[in-house]
């Protein structure tokens, strides 16, 4: 049988444990945030950069019906 110190002792090393796990979860999802902003800032330089070819090589005629319309 289980006394009631043992089971008390038991409860504080488990919210113990529990508290650094959530402490290590919590500075991976920092880091993960941190590399997902800098992610986006690469895609939408990227973005830019793609418009901004397509522009440049975007035919100046009108796009018109084909001849067998």
């Amino acid at each position: 049988m289980i006394m009631p110190a043992d089971r008390l002792t038991t409860l504080e090393i488990r919210t113990t444990e529990q508290e650094k796990t959530i402490e290590e979860l919590s500075g991976q999802i920092a880091e993960q945030w941190q590399v997902i902003e800098r992610m986006q800032r690469k895609l939408d330089a990227l973005t830019e950069r793609f418009m901004a070819l397509e522009e440049q090589s975007a035919p100046d005629v009108p796009i018109s019906k084909p001849p067998h319309w």
